[in-house]
């Protein structure tokens, strides 16, 4: 009995011992080891698509929008999105997105803040498998998957010809956005598309041509401070390429009494910008439906993630690649359909816009 016993017990030790090495293996036969880590942990169970989104300036109402819908779209499709902001720092930038492939990203999007800077990172995440989509700016010379943002030529050439429109003869100043966002190059080709003939002509004279850093609202006041000066306040038209340096330039206009008299365009569809507008002292401003944008760079990322193909009718080439195109349409917007557009979206409330406008004065709500 105690030889039974015995045996027994050495029995149930060598089956304790075979189970042990067992749980010490993965499903597929392979040992796990504690330096198993980044995208290889995918295969461990580990099957959420993680997107990383590298944001120009989170301080700018209009990026928040972007971030906001993004994020929502991609946990809609199972997709995690780490966020950050560069803070308009293009080194800050560089460095964030190394930090992100560190994280073992799929997916890199990218909301540049100088578009010729990047292609170091890019070429870094491509090396590492990582797919990489351009969002709303073009990242030059590099090898970018995918580029989803409106027709941004035609953007420039909505805000001339609206201009135009308004004042076909004279002194027109030119506020173009960031030399290093290859955007405002863009609507710089799209507003010359229109004004170019007409220059020729010598109906409209350019009085000032001027690049505004960063795109910053102060910087933008102090260039239109300057340009009055220069000119004796004889500027009937500024073509201002989005609505932080129409609002830089109307605070100067303002000061010398001629907010609402002379024409000014925008872009973006802010909310003082809107404001603007229903008051009377911004002409125009060029709507682009963010939550496209943001929802189908989501939509496009998920893709990218997965390896599916993404389907385009259009390239842009970034002076490396013929880069696939998704482009989206803009939407003119004056104070005649700004409820029908921007407030009927949602993308700005009826209350908030026209709070600073007599109840007698508004237009019907939608």
């Amino acid at each position: 009995m105690l030889k039974f016993k015995k045996v027994l017990s050495m029995l149930v030790i060598f089956l304790l011992t075979i189970s042990l090495v067992a749980c010490g293996q993965d499903a597929s036969g392979g040992k796990k080891t504690s330096g198993d880590n980044g995208k290889d942990s995918k295969t461990q169970g580990d099957d959420t698509l993680k997107i990383g989104l590298s944001v120009t300036d989170l301080s700018l109402e209009r990026w928040q929008h972007d971030r906001d819908i993004f994020v929502e779209k991609a946990k809609e499709l199972g997709a995690e999105v780490i966020v950050q902001s560069a803070d308009n720092d293009e080194s800050k930038q560089l460095t964030q997105i190394q930090n992100m492939l560190s994280q073992g990203i799929d997916v890199l999007v990218i909301i540049a803040v100088n578009s010729d800077s990047l292609s170091p990172v890019v070429d870094q995440a491509k090396k590492e498998g990582v797919k990489v989509l351009a969002y709303d700016r073009l990242v030059t010379n590099s090898d970018v998957d995918a580029y989803v943002s409106f027709d941004n030529v035609r953007v420039g050439e909505l805000q001339a010809e609206y201009l135009v429109k308004k004042v076909s003869i004279g002194n027109y100043f030119l506020m173009g956005g960031s030399s290093t966002d290859n955007n405002a190059k863009l609507f710089r080709k799209g507003q010359m598309n229109i004004l170019q003939p007409l220059i020729d002509k010598g109906d409209i004279k350019v009085v000032g041509d001027q690049w505004v850093e960063k795109w910053d609202a102060n910087k933008a006041m102090g260039i239109m401070e300057n340009a009055l000066t220069a000119n004796n306040n004889k500027i009937d038209a500024v073509v201002a390429s989005n609505d932080a340096t129409a609002g830089g330039a109307i605070q100067a206009l303002d000061a010398q009494g001629l907010a609402g008299k002379v024409v000014i365009s925008g872009q973006d569809a802010d909310l003082a910008a809107c404001q603007r507008i229903a008051e009377g002292t911004q002409t125009m401003t060029v709507y682009k439906p963010i939550k496209t944008l943001a929802t189908t760079s989501a939509e496009v990322a998920v893709k990218l993630g997965k390896g599916e193909k993404i389907e385009t009718d259009d390239t842009i080439n970034n002076g490396k690649k013929a880069v696939p195109y998704i482009k989206l349409d803009p939407i003119m917007v004056d104070k005649d359909n700004l409820v029908d557009t921007v407030i009927k979206d949602g993308f700005q409330s009826y209350d908030d816009v026209y709070k600073n406008v007599p109840e007698g004065e508004r237009p019907a709500r939608p």
